[in-house]
């Protein structure tokens, strides 16, 4: 498919994270871009006041009168159902229709693309790199899974010959893509609604490891399975990060590389996960030929990304905090660098589970997680694309949890309940619907502390 040639591009699923930065790159570029969700967001108003047209009913008639089949490409999320009434109009009549994946892979085909996969670290390792090589003057697109807040947006630069992507392994999405460097932040099992189990995730990442034939341009962690340029921590690796101390809430940090000791990098983002994924753009910034001051004085500036350990409240008596967690091992990573960062104080965390899928498979991992929290609240599941399944529900995970201060709570209730905790640092955590209470949860704190 020749992009060039498309006119109009028509999204179902417009609101998801990764399809609306693709709108907003087809609208830079000069298309006509509408589309379809379920429901309104926050992302979708963002988009309509940048004019793009969104609807919110399956209507045919909705579809706009002049994209025709020979100037359309429509692109589809694997949350919408098949029996989808737009979806399926496009396919009986012929339409370009197309993953958001394959879109990425044709985007990518023709430029310098820098591809960042992983169960965890995606967005926050895209956001740091892409940040980097905007900052560094590179002609450079990012295309983020996360609104990265030194642009307010998901996407970062305008350029045509060098891409950013998250490879997202949902679906073996990551397989369209067409990386130059690359790097594998983690292989944690997860989506086993569509792998199976843990090994077939593994055997993915794997294929998609071997798209890069030259190993001095895959960046790995150091107990990865995988060949390539190592990074770590206090570790012995091709990239790591030592001397690490905490110096007015940021890490700064020495980073041994090949080329010798670089000193003093200074980066805001707390917890060691985030000092990785730090040290991940790093080292494909510095492969690429990034200057390194170019570098330093970036990720010194780099301010984060919405819901990714977001301060909502950042006050001497109370701390807020929000964050897009969504699988044990980075709700364990929110608990790390919570109590590094307030050591002795109590902590409660409001838990939505995100899937019933997930919630089942890692059940006893999730109810680990939440236990060490001095005070845990739990909401309903989130199903997103799935319906729910048989004794899978909140109550049940609670039941796991070995804590004494754990409570079930609707939303209807949760601002209350949030308002009777005593703790002094708070955390939102779950990449459901979660997000869309943060305002309404800032707001009723902010009138207690008055």
């Amino acid at each position: 498919m020749n992009l060039n040639q498309i006119q109009n591009v028509f999204f179902i699923g417009i609101g998801g994270i990764g399809m609306s930065a693709l709108a907003r790159y087809f609208k830079n570029i000069g298309k006509n871009v509408s589309g379809y969700d379920k429901t309104p967001t926050i992302l979708t108003s963002e988009l309509i006041e940048n004019g793009i047209d969104i609807h919110f009913e399956d209507r045919i008639d909705l579809i706009p009168n002049n994209f025709f089949v020979e100037n359309t490409l429509i692109i589809i999320t694997p949350a919408v159902p098949k029996a989808h009434s737009q979806w399926n109009y496009f396919l009986e009549r012929k339409y370009h229709v197309r993953k958001r994946a394959e879109v990425l892979g044709i985007i990518t085909k023709d430029t310098f693309c820098f591809a960042v996969a992983g169960t965890h670290g995606k967005t926050t390792t895209s956001s740091i790199l892409g940040h980097i090589l905007y900052e560094s003057g590179a002609d450079v697109t990012a295309f983020i899974g996360g609104i990265v807040e030194n642009y307010n947006s998901n996407l970062i630069g305008s350029g045509k010959t060098v891409t950013v992507v998250e490879a997202d392994e949902f679906d073996r999405s990551f397989l369209h893509l067409h990386p130059n460097i690359a790097c594998v932040t983690s292989m944690d099992a997860d989506h086993l609604d569509i792998y199976g189990t843990s090994d077939e995730i593994e055997k993915s990442f794997v294929e998609f490891a071997d798209k890069i034939e030259d190993k001095g341009n895959l960046i790995v962690t150091c107990e990865l399975p995988l060949k390539g340029i190592t990074v770590a921590v206090n570790e012995k690796a091709v990239y790591s990060a030592v001397n690490v101390r905490i110096e007015s809430s940021s890490y700064v940090f020495d980073i041994n590389t090949p080329k010798g000791v670089l000193k003093d990098f200074r980066f805001g983002l707390p917890g060691r996960h985030n000092l990785m994924n730090a040290l991940m753009a790093v080292a494909m910034a510095d492969i690429y030929g990034t200057p390194t001051d170019a570098i330093a004085m970036a990720l010194a500036s780099f301010k984060g990304i919405r819901r990714r350990f977001s301060y909502q409240i950042k006050t001497e008596n109370l701390i807020y905090i929000d964050d897009y967690a969504h699988h044990p091992t980075e709700i364990n990573a929110v608990h790390q660098a919570v109590t590094e960062l307030y050591p002795g104080k109590k902590v409660l965390a409001i838990f939505q589970p995100h899937l019933f899928s997930r919630t089942n498979d890692f059940a006893d991992d999730f109810a680990k997680s939440l236990s060490a929290f001095d005070e845990t609240i739990l909401m309903d599941i989130y199903p997103a694309r799935e319906l729910p399944m048989e004794g899978v529900t909140s109550a049940w995970l609670m039941g796991k949890m070995d804590s004494k201060n754990k409570k079930l709570v609707s939303k209807e209730d949760l601002i209350a309940a949030i308002l009777e905790s005593d703790a002094p640092i708070i955390v939102t955590i779950g990449a459901g619907d979660i997000g869309e209470l943060v305002g309404t949860i800032k707001k009723g704190l902010n009138e207690k502390n008055c």
